[in-house]
């Protein structure tokens, strides 16, 4: 721990999980209004596939941009630029008229989300240095806090007809105000300087298991977030709030298995943790598939959301103590892998359903939760057995 005094450690803690807390609602009210927009638009389940993956497209085109700016801009600067871009550009989905517009717009909020992302993390690194005890898996938890308080504030509004056009601009509204009061409280960091780190590297041998753990997790994650709420419109024929109410249910067991995490880890061992976070995942999926009703559908998106709250996290914590690589260099290759899921299989699932429908496309989507115990099977003990949370 760092000298820095008590209250400006709490000041900028604070401050940081503020951002955090942005960015998790913010993406969460634009998740909650997918089905509201694709009746806007009249998009078959193929054409959202297509406009959903604008998203991650602008996410994973816009990395080598964001380690450029890293080198010669603070993290602190770079972060409110795509903050502040991120909360305008949400203000416009419900403004679109024709597909390309929203495909437009989503590449560009997709771009901004990969620019919060990485410096958010960076600054909560920095605090994180200040700190004995860890720290950094609570500020995940805040931003699936945030997620859970997105979605149900989207239930809410959508419970009342309101609008996504006025909706979206609320929340932008709000977001942007907490933006501006709060980077005072952010952390002054020195730009990365030049490095000649490849942006996008890929895991070797060792770490092809990881890699794939938390390929599994994302392409699981992604689902959800865009399809979560169109399974109980289309397959199950709810009505829009209880649609809605899905993907808070999914969002608040997610948030809930990010904060009890730590302690179940602490009580077993990261290897058990993911070798059960699999295990829901794939019943979870099936729960919802093959008892199509909307209270065991809920009961099987709530252990979804226990399963995959804590994959990536832990797969970082183990990726990071890679004998063949940096720890930094093993998490950009992770990360650049399970950032493929977040991109392919979603508008993948868009494809199957209208092929054979969102029943199918969630029972193919079940075998990442096999994936995952299949890997986490091949993990050595002894690699097991050296790992410490913090």
């Amino acid at each position: 721990m760092d000298n820095t005094s008590v209250a400006n450690r709490a000041k900028l803690r604070t401050g940081i999980s503020i951002f955090f807390f942005i960015s998790g609602f913010g993406y969460s009210s634009w998740a909650s209004r997918i089905p509201s927009l694709q009746q806007q638009l009249h998009l078959n389940d193929a054409e959202l596939g297509v406009v959903l993956l604008s998203l991650p497209i602008g996410l994973m085109l816009t990395m080598p941009v964001t380690s450029k700016m890293l080198s010669y801009f603070s993290s602190r600067s770079i972060m409110f630029f795509g903050i502040t871009a991120f909360t305008l550009l949400l203000c416009l989905p419900g403004f679109t008229a024709y597909m390309w517009q929203l495909i437009l717009v989503l590449f560009f909020i997709g771009s901004m989300r990969n620019i919060i992302a990485i410096t958010v993390n960076a600054q909560a690194v920095g605090v994180q240095a200040m700190y004995d005890k860890p720290i950094m898996v609570t500020f995940h938890g805040i931003w699936s806090l945030a997620g859970f308080a997105g979605a149900a504030v989207g239930y809410i509004m959508v419970y009342f007809n309101v609008a996504p056009t006025y909706h979206l601009i609320g929340v932008s509204v709000v977001l942007f105000i907490l933006t501006l009061w709060f980077y005072p409280s952010t952390l002054e960091q020195a730009a990365y300087g030049q490095s000649s780190t490849t942006v996008f590297s890929f895991p070797d041998k060792d770490l092809l298991k990881f890699a794939l753990i938390a390929f599994a997790c994302m392409a699981c994650e992604n689902t959800m977030y865009d399809w979560s709420s169109i399974y109980f419109q289309k397959a199950l024929h709810a009505p829009k709030a209880t649609s809605t109410a899905a993907f808070v249910v999914y969002m608040f067991f997610m948030t809930l298995g990010r904060f009890t995490g730590d302690r179940i880890v602490a009580a077993t061992s990261i290897k058990k943790v993911l070798n059960f976070s699999g295990i829901f995942i794939l019943l979870g999926f099936l729960m919802a598939v093959l008892l199509p009703y909307i209270y065991t559908a809920f009961i099987g998106y709530a252990m979804v959301g226990l399963g995959i709250s804590c994959v990536v996290p832990l797969v970082f914590s183990m990726a990071g103590r890679s004998k063949t690589l940096k720890s930094g260099q093993a998490l950009a290759a992770i990360s650049t892998v399970s950032y493929l899921g977040f991109l392919i299989i979603p508008p993948f699932v868009g494809f199957v359903a209208q092929a054979a429908g969102l029943r199918w496309a969630f029972g193919i989507v079940s075998g990442f939760g096999a994936l995952i115990v299949m890997m986490v099977a091949r993990i050595k003990e002894e690699v097991e057995a050296a790992e410490v949370l913090g």
